[in-house]
Formats: C-alpha cells, structure tokens, sequence
C-alpha cells in the first residue's frame, strides 16, 4: 500500500542534522504513523525505536490528542500571546506547574527546546538584573551537554560539532567536566556508582571567576543527546548544594527528561533536587504540534513582578508562545499520560528494559551499554574510516534492512521508545538491533 506519494526533488530541502548528500543517494522516508510504528511511502512498515526524536512519548497519532488539535483549529487557529491571552494557556500552565515539585509555580511558553534554554538563561541574568546583582553574568554548562541550537544554548552546551564553526558565541561561559568515564562506568544500569565528585568541580569554578559573576549552572539531568548519560549518584544533590551555598541559580534541561523518560513527569522529582528553573519541550505535546517552555520557581517570577501595573515585566517573547494548537495539544497529551499511567508504567518497565537492552553486551564491537528510565545506549567501536561511520552504517541498516528506527550519536546507538511500547516490542527492538550490531561489525 502506498501511504501517500514520494517526493520526485529532493535538492530543496536543506535537512537539519543530517548527511544531506548522502541523505539523498538513498533516501529514509517515513510517510505516516500510528502508536509504535511508522510506515515508509511504499508502505513498509517500521518499529519506532526512539519516539521520533525523543518526544512522541504517548505513541504516534493518538486519537484524543488529533481530536482535540482538529477542534481547537477549528475553533480557533491563533491568538497574539503579547498583551492578549487564550484560555487553553492559562489551563495548560495551571497544569504543568501542579505537576512540577515544590514551588516551581510559573510557566513560559515558547516553541521548541532550543527557545526554552535561551529563555531560561535569558530569565537567569535578568533575574540578578533586578535583583540589584548585575555583575552575576557568567553561565555555567557541562562538557558533552547538550541544550539546542540557539546561540545561548550552543555556549552552554558542550559538543563540539556544534560550537567549532560558530565563532565567539556567548562570551562569559565555562564548563563543567563531563560525568562519563568508561573505565570506572561501563556497562552500568541506572545511576553508576562512580563520578559524585565531579560535581566538586563547580567548586573550583567559583574559586575561578568568583560566586558574584555567576548567574547559572544548567545541566541536563540525563545527557541524552550525547548518548544516554545518566547522573551519578549523588551528582545533582551535590550541584544544588554548591549552588545553594554561594547563591547561584539552577537550571535543569529536561526537555530529553519531562514527561515520563525516566519514570516521573521530570527528573527533578526521580531525584529529589528542585531546581530554580526547568527547560520542557518534546513529550509536552508528544511531539503533535511544537512547544517548550520553562518552569521557574515562585522567588524568579515575583523578582520581576515590581514597578507599575501597566509595564512589562519580561522583554521577551515569541509569535507563537502558548500557541492555540500547541496548548490544545498539550492538555489532550497530559490527559493520555495520567489517564494510562504512563510515568508509573515507565518505572515498572524500566528493569525489563534495562535486562533487555544490556542482554546485547558480547555482541562483536560493543563497547559499553548504559541505560537509565526508558532509555538506552550501545557505543560501538570506531571504523577503521573514521569515527561515525559505523553508527551512520548501523542507522541506515536498522532502516533499510531491519525496519526499525534509532538515533545514532556517532558510534552511539540511541534508542529510547514510546512509553506506549509491550514486553515484546522491547524484545522485538532489542532483537532488530542485534542483527544490526552484527551487520555492522
């Protein structure tokens, strides 16, 4: 069955992140989807193993979500989010903050997770502004960190592909080092044992530049676009308390984490740490219609709440922050997340998942395997040719040959499934994989 027809140019297209010359000697099409699967034009038919790209976390082209996206455009396609407001915003803020620990009472909407990291570090240097403590302009990010494409966030960020042909960027910014070590984490399920201490760092950045310049540290609970990098035990706890003792705000990226990747709606609450501001995107709309935004604590929000009545309080904003559609999309999704359990069923298959993805350790060129809530890594060992040639192999075999979908990090396979997935489609995605890992070796 053919699912809808196959473009006939492809020069047009300028794709993102992706290897367009290549790209478009063998095309990876996908024409149309339904809870775990995707469907190519020609109507083969193909496992989603990584929920899109990390967001359609209530399985694909759920009925109650399309319905309420369909309503809400026929009701009302767009309304200016600057000096005007839509009922649905108000509803879907009321909702993420209730579901966010502590005093995270506030929510900013923006489009993408790109938008959020931007905003939130935009509200963290503001937020020092009119706090009288305008000297605290300094970032703090985390080496192998990743937090979209913006300039803010590819400052804070810590991959190299995407900062070495960008220039300056942001100029007050350091890092922190990364959280992995093979030699002392291989192979590890959940949070490894090992690499507490690195948060200690922090410390000696303070010592650097000194706590009044520094307005944030934002780090991503989990490191997942870099390959599913779990915290070690106690890191988190550890940032929050350097944070906490010299004044400096903290920021949580979940925009991999929210809803329900690590069994909870954040990862702020799989941990116990409150941070002074999350980063949200993806799950939020399961990947329906685009939307971020950030969560800030009730102490940022009325920071800025001062002068008359009348004057704006924040100079930022987008077109299409708290769009009708997105945030009509957003409230059918948290409803299908509440409604079928699907944080906690992301916790009880969080074990069978792990014993499943790690049961391919031994196979030829595995390097190391981490998994962490519903989320997965396999480092293969480097091509003779050159770093990432043999994950883009292993990705253009998953699709071509084993009807299956990943993402690749380099050599890193990545897969991380709609919350949605059976005890057999885990093991069918693990056995797919298998015969990729051995295709490729």
């Amino acid at each position: 069955m053919t699912t809808s027809a196959a473009p006939n140019n492809l020069e047009a297209y300028w794709m993102p992140f992706t290897s367009n010359r290549s790209f478009k000697k063998a095309p990876r099409m996908l024409a149309r989807a339904k809870d775990m699967h995707y469907w190519t034009p020609e109507g083969r038919k193909l496992l989603d193993g990584a929920a899109g790209l990390w967001c359609v976390n209530a399985g694909h082209s759920r009925e109650p979500i399309v319905k309420a996206i369909q309503e809400q455009a026929a009701e009302m396609d767009f309304s200016p989010p600057f000096q005007f407001g839509n009922p649905k915003a108000f509803q879907l803020a009321t909702r993420i903050a209730a579901m966010a620990p502590g005093d995270l009472d506030h929510v900013f909407f923006a489009n993408s997770g790109s938008e959020a990291v931007d905003t939130a570090l935009k509200m963290a240097i503001g937020y020092w502004n009119v706090q009288g403590q305008g000297g605290r302009q300094r970032l703090i990010g985390r080496v192998r960190g990743y937090h979209g494409v913006g300039f803010g966030g590819i400052s804070v960020g810590g991959l190299s592909p995407n900062r070495k042909i960008y220039g300056t960027m942001l100029a007050a910014v350091d890092h922190l080092p990364a959280t992995y070590n093979r030699v002392e984490q291989a192979f590890s399920r959940g949070e490894p044992e090992w690499g507490a201490h690195l948060a200690d760092e922090l410390e000696n950045l303070v010592a650097l530049h000194d706590a009044s310049t520094i307005a944030a540290v934002i780090v991503e609970p989990m490191a997942g676009s870099t390959g599913v990098i779990a915290p070690p035990k106690g890191y988190l706890q550890k940032l929050r308390q350097i944070c906490d003792k010299h004044g400096i705000l903290l920021i949580f990226d979940e925009v991999i984490t929210g809803f329900g990747r690590l069994g909870y709606a954040f990862a702020a609450e799989r941990y116990g740490v409150i941070p002074d501001m999350i980063c949200f995107a993806k799950g939020i709309t399961s990947g329906t219609v685009p939307m971020g935004g950030v969560i800030a604590r009730k102490g940022i929000y009325d920071a800025f709440m001062k002068g008359p009545d009348h004057a704006v309080e924040l100079f930022h904003g987008y077109t299409y922050s708290a769009h009708p559609l997105a945030c009509a999309a957003g409230l059918a999704t948290l409803d299908v997340y509440e409604k079928e359990g699907l944080f906690e069923r992301a916790r009880k298959l969080e074990p069978i998942w792990a014993d499943a993805v790690h049961s391919l350790k031994g196979l030829p060129g595995v390097a190391d395997i981490r998994t962490i809530g519903m989320a997965g890594a396999i480092d293969l060992a480097p091509s003779p040719v050159g770093p990432g040639k043999r994950g883009f192999e292993a990705m253009d075999e998953a699709y071509h040959k084993q009807d299956l979908l990943f993402r690749i990090a380099g050599d890193t396979l990545v897969l991380s499934p709609p919350l949605i997935i059976s005890e057999a489609q885990i093991g069918e995605t693990v056995e797919k994989t298998a015969k990729v890992i051995k295709a490729v070796a």
